[in-house]
């Protein structure tokens, strides 16, 4: 079912504010009166409503939904008014082309995005690039920056699982241990983990002794951690999928309460999970990348009490109006940054309907930095035109007392790697 959204949130003056302080996006003109066309311009949102992503669907939705507001209300893209198309994919890879095909031929709209899941990414990209249509990802895989996409797929609003793990390899090896056990999941996404955290940690001085691949729709591990080596001094887990919080009790009853190796987790192990819940006091002490800080830290920055308004996420990283509906804030804040930068490649363009997709892409490319405001609430960031990926800051956190303290950051620089691509050398 296809859903449009172009409606007011309450917290629509606090975000408002925000932007004056920026100085951003109310320099526009006076709302949708100076646009050559009054039509709507149209986004689709390819979204993981069902299956192992609807945690992160549902997030996503309220996101964009927030930014959206905020376009809207500070005047849309080039005077005209924004509606996003929200389409279920089922987090299924044959789905996500079919819902890409919907938004092209029947729902016409000007450009695509939302998509995390890389297997949902690298399903549906090809569709698009047939297409050619604007397909710009929420995902953190590898693929884009890799080059065996297409010109048409952009990673802009977060970045890929090699620059966080290559930023994050030093941090690990120096501080928790050298012999890593990887446990993760067994498609595209774990593959990028192995991929580029085995040469990483080995980069600084450690090495992985044992991986150990579980089938993401698993709903028991108990069989798998025996293969955990009992040389090793560091586990890095990044699960995915409705048996995450199974995963880190069953991990938790491995070790009892003897002595246990370091632990370092994505996130993405426990997103929509509270981190104060019963079986889950094992955690006090293990360590977590983040790519947006959950609770709201002592140092957090001008514009985060403004975006955390805007998305309804309390300063714990729960729904403002049900206290147990933990986000999934690690991740969401690509789809509002996603969204501002479709508006500014559109106003760069002067993006008038399909026939100038091509030329939206092409002034995606021309970005570099982008700095950080309430566009960019994540953190500053600088973006590769030739390898269509953005790089930018990595949290990592400990629990302290049943919430997530931030312990280190890293720099944009610490997570940048050699071009292994150039899509613009690339026809459309």
């Amino acid at each position: 079912m296809t859903s449009r959204l172009i409606g007011l949130t309450p917290s629509r003056r606090t975000v408002l504010g925000g932007l004056a302080a920026s100085g951003a996006a109310l320099a526009l003109p006076a709302r949708f009166a100076s646009a050559q066309s009054a039509a709507p311009i149209k986004l689709g949102f390819q979204l993981h409503r069902t299956g192992i992503g609807a945690a992160y669907g549902r997030w996503y939705e309220r996101t964009a939904q927030a930014a959206l507001t905020l376009v809207n209300e500070a005047g849309g893209i080039n005077g005209r008014p924004v509606e996003i198309l929200f389409e279920d994919d089922g987090t299924d890879p044959k789905r996500g082309a079919e819902v890409m095909e919907k938004f092209a031929s029947q729902s016409n709209c000007d450009a695509v995005f939302g998509a995390l899941f890389s297997h949902v990414v690298v399903g549906t990209a090809p569709r698009a690039g047939e297409l050619k249509m604007p397909y710009l990802v929420c995902s953190e895989g590898h693929h884009v920056a890799s080059g065996k996409l297409n010109r048409w797929t952009l990673q802009p609003g977060i970045t890929d699982v090699k620059s966080q793990v290559q930023a994050m390899a030093p941090w690990i090896s120096s501080t928790l241990g050298k012999k890593v056990t990887m446990i993760f999941p067994d498609y595209a996404f774990g593959h990028d983990h192995r991929d580029a955290f085995v040469p990483a940690i080995q980069a600084a001085g450690g090495e992985v002794i044992e991986q150990i691949a579980i089938p993401p729709t698993e709903t028991s591990f108990t069989r798998y951690l025996p293969r955990i080596p009992s040389d090793t001094e560091v586990i890095y887990h990044v699960m995915v999928g409705p048996a995450v919080l199974t995963f880190v009790k069953e991990l938790g009853e491995f070790y009892g309460s003897g002595d246990r190796p370091q632990i370092f987790g994505f996130i993405d192990s426990l997103e929509a999970v509270n981190i104060a819940s019963p079986g889950l006091e094992f955690l006090e002490g293990t360590h977590f990348w983040e790519g947006h800080c959950r609770y709201l830290q002592a140092d957090a920055g001008e514009h985060e009490a403004t975006y955390r308004a805007a998305v309804g996420v309390d300063d714990t990283g729960a729904s403002v109006a049900d206290a147990k509906d933990i986000s999934t804030y690690a991740h969401m804040f690509s789809v509002w940054e996603t969204l501002f930068i479709l508006k500014a490649g559109m106003e760069a363009a002067g993006y008038q309907g399909p026939a100038d997709r091509q030329k939206l892409v092409e002034a995606i490319e021309a970005m570099t930095d982008m700095p950080y405001s309430i566009e960019h609430p994540q953190g500053a960031k600088t973006f590769n035109g030739k390898t269509h990926q953005v790089f930018g800051l990595q949290y990592i956190s400990k629990v302290e007392g049943g919430k997530l303290v931030k312990v280190h950051t890293t720099s944009p620089e610490d997570g940048m790697y050699p071009d292994e691509a150039d899509y613009t050398a690339m026809s459309f």
